[in-house]
């Protein structure tokens, strides 16, 4: 089966995608992206399948994974039954080299973290005193931000550059392609950060891709782990957060230029995801600066 090819989509002004998945069981299927993981299963258990590798899982199980080698992790199948109470969970780090920055790989100093990287190709288990440590800081950086995150970043590289606890977990280097998909999902993503300020709907980006709703909707959620509505609202309410500190706009213009269609609505969801209103936003901001 060929592969899937995933996006997890950045916050605004961020240049990696750090993420806390807390599922009744990974739903994610056998898939690959460009760019480097990090991931550490904090709960549930199960078979881990990297490229030409197939092992168990359980909590601690940490790994980096190269860009373009295909992978999933399946639970048990206890975690599939209705009511069983159990959690899948797991920390994740989606980062590129351009992640660290423009010219970051070319210093000498970089040369350990480059080996690394290439080593990374086929997999890489993280064991023993690297694997506390690494869980340590990815535990963590969930809770940072800014530079404080991408330093993290570089202190996990780092520990992981000069470790002599890592292992490879593939035999043979396996890519992943499907050039059709990742034409199609840049299209995509690119006409919906161009136009999610508008009155957008699921149909439109449907036939942008020429595939019918629902065929677009499971196409959209398996690869950005997000409904389509999820993602536009998402975009929405970064960029309303960055107008509510940055400029003087009423609450109510700034919901309009954020492309919500109702005041209601904006404040339902900033409420959601933020715990907050929009306005007790804004003013807890301005306290801190």
């Amino acid at each position: 089966m060929k592969p899937l090819l995933e996006h997890l989509p950045k916050e605004r002004d961020e240049s990696f995608v750090v993420k806390y998945f807390d599922y009744p069981a990974y739903p994610t299927p056998w898939h690959y992206h460009p760019e480097y993981e990090l991931v550490l299963v904090t709960e549930s258990t199960g078979r881990r399948f990297i490229g030409d590798n197939i092992t168990h899982f359980a909590p601690g199980n940490l790994a980096l994974i190269g860009p373009n080698l295909p992978h999933t992790y399946q639970n048990d199948d206890i975690y599939l039954k209705p009511g069983s109470g159990l959690r899948a969970k797991s920390i994740v780090i989606h980062f590129s080299e351009e992640s660290l920055g423009k010219d970051f790989m070319k210093l000498p100093e970089s040369r350990v973290i480059k080996d690394l990287f290439d080593r990374s190709i086929n997999g890489i288990d993280i064991n023993g005193h690297t694997n506390q440590l690494v869980s340590e800081k990815l535990e963590a950086i969930i809770g940072l931000s800014g530079l404080r995150r991408w330093f993290c970043l570089i202190e996990i590289l780092v520990v992981l550059a000069e470790s002599k606890e890592l292992t490879p977990i593939c035999k043979t280097s396996m890519t992943g392609t499907n050039e059709k998909e990742s034409k199609r999902l840049g299209i995509v993503m690119s006409w919906i950060l161009q136009n999610f300020e508008k009155d957008i709907r699921v149909t439109e980006a449907a036939e942008l891709c020429d595939m019918s709703e629902n065929a677009f909707s499971r196409f959209f959620s398996q690869r950005t782990r997000k409904t389509f509505s999820g993602f536009v609202t998402e975009l929405r309410l970064q960029k309303a957060c960055k107008l509510l500190k940055e400029n003087e706009s009423s609450v109510t213009s700034i919901c309009y230029d954020c492309g919500f269609n109702n005041i209601s609505n904006f404040n339902r969801q900033f409420l959601r995801e933020y715990k907050m209103s929009p306005m007790k936003y804004r003013k807890l901001f301005l306290k801190t600066v």
